[in-house]
């Protein structure tokens, strides 16, 4: 079920010139398409701000949104109208894209609320996605060695060697990591639990909490890609 989301200042309808306070695609008194809303891709359906959200009603509501600006029905309308459902439709997409993957939507969420997260804030910084410096404390040690084993590795088949130890040791580590990335997913996902749930301190610690997840994830999707493509070169 959804719910409504209010805007601040009161819209009036371009056709039918009553003014709402809802931040939609269509005016909820004549029903005509809108230009494209102001606010965030959880008002386009309709959503209050949150990381857990139903999949199959939003799901259906896309379906059902995409159907009523689909440009097809808007052939004969005015050039307005049919710039509208174009620039609709786009937005939707966009919305849809962004909210139905659990991790684009908690990174779109937490910069909504002002978080700076991502590898462009890394880059500001003057900080490599590969400085040592942002090694999480807990896996120094294991990423030191396992830079080792990947020139090690890379210096191998540059020469035709094979070495199956080696490559046995790389897939451990994979598969480590790989663990390691499915234990911040859990951790993220309790801390949904703890903002969508919590007061105004417990969602400060919990966007906190997630922020940092979300960088130790992001490093360690790093190393696996790196594991894979070397394994697999």
């Amino acid at each position: 079920m959804f719910n409504v989301i209010d805007s601040a200042v009161p819209i009036e309808c371009w056709s039918c010139s009553i003014g709402h306070t809802h931040s939609t695609l269509f005016c909820p008194h004549c029903s005509k398409i809108q230009p494209p809303p102001g606010g965030d891709y959880f008002q386009v359906f309709s959503l209050p701000h949150g990381f857990q959200l139903d999949l199959p009603a939003l799901e259906h509501e896309f379906h059902r949104l995409s159907r009523k600006v689909h440009p097809d029905r808007f052939a004969r309308a005015g050039d307005k109208e049919r710039q509208w459902s174009l620039a609709d439709t786009a937005l939707l997409n966009d919305a849809y894209r962004t909210l139905k993957d659990p991790l684009s939507r908690t990174e779109y969420l937490l910069k909504l609320e002002g978080a700076e997260i991502g590898e462009e804030f890394a880059a500001a910084n003057g900080k490599d996605k590969r400085d040592p410096s942002r090694v999480p404390a807990d896996l120094l040690e294991e990423v030191f060695e396992l830079n080792m084993q990947l020139e090690e590795m890379r210096m191998a088949k540059e020469m035709g060697e094979e070495d199956p130890a080696l490559h046995a040791d790389l897939a451990q580590a994979q598969g480590k990591f790989e663990a390691l990335l499915a234990a911040v997913d859990s951790d993220l996902r309790s801390q949904w639990q703890t903002w969508d749930t919590g007061d105004a301190a417990a969602r400060l610690t919990a966007q906190q909490t997630m922020v940092a997840l979300l960088n130790r994830r992001r490093y360690l999707r790093n190393l696996v890609r790196d594991v894979t493509e070397t394994l697999g070169a």
